[in-house]
């Protein structure tokens, strides 16, 4: 089972939303996500947070329609998206995708996309924004992009350094190669013949890809 956690941030195309979602993904919002899933017509399994972004009435509404609310202080330790993601593990899913993670705030957007780097996840963690994907390369995996021929792929290095870089089916080739943190040498690679792959040996890499 995969869930699918609505975040409360900026999405303004909802038809390039869509396009992600299964008909049998297990849904959570993160508090003011859930104006996401209702915008999209899904049906919530549960809303998870400070419930500080939802009104109260609504909050009442998505309860009374069997919607499981599980309620937390507003002064807390963190975030409602990670306590949205532990909630998701509890129900044993195999997958979780994040939806809703950029918006205005600058501080909430990082916040959200080094989440993924945040600790050993039992299962993968990727994050979607209209056409972008945005997963974690771990040490040791191997992993198979989703992007075409002609995509743009980036690589971000989210450890001191990343090391034992390697590239298949890149434009511009990478071969046991090491790049620290703040370098801008992954940036706008391309996909010259698919599917592209990308593994490392040590440190966490984040890899973006912009699909066509």
């Amino acid at each position: 089972m995969r869930a699918v956690i609505f975040i409360n941030g900026t999405i303004n195309d909802y038809a390039s939303v869509a396009q992600w979602l299964r008909a049998d993904d297990y849904c959570v919002a993160a508090d003011g996500g859930a104006r996401h899933a209702v915008a999209l017509g899904r049906r919530l399994d549960a809303v998870v947070g400070d419930m500080d972004s939802l009104e109260l009435e609504v909050v009442e509404q998505l309860a009374q329609s069997g919607v499981q609310i599980e309620r937390y202080p507003v002064a807390k330790a963190q975030t409602d998206l990670e306590l949205a993601i532990e909630f998701a593990l509890r129900q044993d899913v195999a997958e979780i995708l994040l939806i809703g993670a950029v918006g205005d705030r600058l501080d909430q957007t990082l916040a959200n996309l080094l989440i993924l780097a945040q600790r050993e996840w039992p299962v993968p963690l990727t994050l979607v924004e209209g056409n972008q994907i945005a997963q974690l390369v771990r040490p040791g995996a191997v992993v198979t992009l989703q992007a075409g021929v002609g995509d743009t792929v980036s690589a971000l290095p989210l450890s001191d350094s990343v090391t034992g870089i390697t590239y298949t089916g890149m434009r511009y080739p990478l071969l046991d190669a090491t790049l620290h943190l703040g370098s801008t040498r992954g940036i706008s690679n391309e996909v010259a013949i698919a599917p592209a792959t990308v593994a490392i040996a040590t440190g966490r890499l984040l890899m973006i890809q912009l699909l066509a």
